[in-house]
């Protein structure tokens, strides 16, 4: 009997509908490049399908060999445990069905070129009066406690840096790890750049985008002289569907290459000795599917996580104003739904992993410095 392939996404998920909806425009896109065959999607959390479901599909269309991909820029925590931990128990209980493992998209000339076209979309919306040798880049990476996955960011920031020719460029994380965003852009605003392009190398939108983009504003109100340019994220480049597929042919091909010489778990990394030789388990089976997001979000799906900070929680104790008055805050608009989000370690939700101490948490210019704003 002849098997029958098809092609699983597998996401983190997110309580942000606009991030949930851009993530499934890639399966879309992988339909187009592999119409023989049936994709699939799912999410770790916080959103449906699950991956279970995306299998649970493929399975029924008959197929008994799954291509999975990583729906990730960088191998961290989420890529090298958590989904291969739901995709092993599901072939256990599946007997006859096989899931092949892809690798993340990682470090590849497609993506970088991908990233150039964005920060070159940003920089055709102003005036070309600045050259490229006054101004700064800043490159925003995802930040994670494991810190093969953050030098990946840096070296990105490398490639768009010496490749486009800009003056200067650093690197920030939006969770996590340091230095965070806006403890960043003060840093770089003292350099004396004429013009920062601050570039989100996300592939989706959601709270940390939104965050990202406000923090940026921030600190271009303290620094009125010099102009900060906001470039787009990754999203849906047509060189991010490329690397997808060729993510896909690795599998098919025998040649998929997962870096594996600087991961934590499997070697003595600087400062995270202690993490050498965990099991190999998701974090994520009590939040499957589950998002506290209500219908009624006053944002529109694309949230910035201001409701779960404690301002906002405040602001929802306090007694509703007497008939005639308003709020001082001049919003007209009720942010009490649900999100519950907005905390420190950077993963947009509240539960505990019991992910391993991150060494460095305490560091002045990482997660700490992001409390109460």
């Amino acid at each position: 009997m002849s098997s029958k392939t098809g092609i699983m996404v597998c996401g983190h998920g997110s309580r942000a509908r606009n991030a949930v909806a851009e993530f499934s425009v890639v399966a879309t896109r992988l339909k187009e490049r592999f119409p023989e065959w049936p994709v699939e999607y799912g999410y770790l959390e916080f959103a449906t399908p699950v991956i279970r479901d995306g299998l649970d599909a493929l399975r029924e269309a008959g197929v008994d060999e799954v291509l999975a991909v990583p729906g990730m820029l960088f191998a961290a925590g989420h890529a090298k445990n958590d989904i291969p931990s739901v995709l092993n128990l599901y072939q256990a209980e599946n007997p006859g069905f096989t899931i092949r493992y892809g690798r993340e998209l990682a470090i590849d000339t497609k993506m970088v070129r991908a990233a150039g076209d964005r920060i070159r979309e940003a920089l055709a919306t102003v005036d070309d009066s600045v050259p490229m040798h006054e101004t700064l880049l800043v490159v925003v990476g995802r930040g994670a406690s494991d810190p093969d996955a953050n030098s990946n960011v840096s070296k990105i920031t490398r490639l768009l840096w010496e490749g486009m020719g800009f003056g200067w460029a650093e690197t920030a994380y939006s969770g996590v790890t340091f230095p965070l965003v806006e403890p960043a852009l003060d840093h770089v605003a003292r350099l004396g750049y004429k013009r920062v392009v601050v570039f989100p190398y996300f592939l989706f939108t959601g709270v940390l985008i939104n965050r990202i983009y406000g923090y940026t504003d921030l600190v271009a109100e303290r620094y009125p002289d010099i102009e900060f340019v906001k470039a787009p994220y990754l999203n849906d480049h047509p060189l991010v569907i490329d690397t997808f597929v060729d993510r896909i042919h690795e599998i098919l091909d025998g040649e998929n290459k997962m870096n594996c010489q600087l991961c934590k778990y499997r070697t003595q990394v600087l400062g995270f000795e202690t993490e050498v030789g965990l099991p190999q388990e998701s974090h994520h089976h009590h939040v499957e599917g589950k998002s506290t997001l209500a219908a009624d979000c006053p944002c529109n799906g694309n949230c910035d996580g201001r409701c779960g900070r404690p301002d906002w929680a405040a602001a929802k104790a306090a007694p509703e104003p007497a008939p005639g008055h308003h709020h001082g805050h001049g919003h007209d608009h009720d942010h009490s739904h649900a999100h519950d989000h907005d905390h420190q370690h950077g993963h947009d939700h509240a539960h505990d992993h019991h992910h391993h101490p991150y060494p460095h948490a305490d560091h002045p210019l990482g997660p700490k410095s992001m409390d109460g704003k």
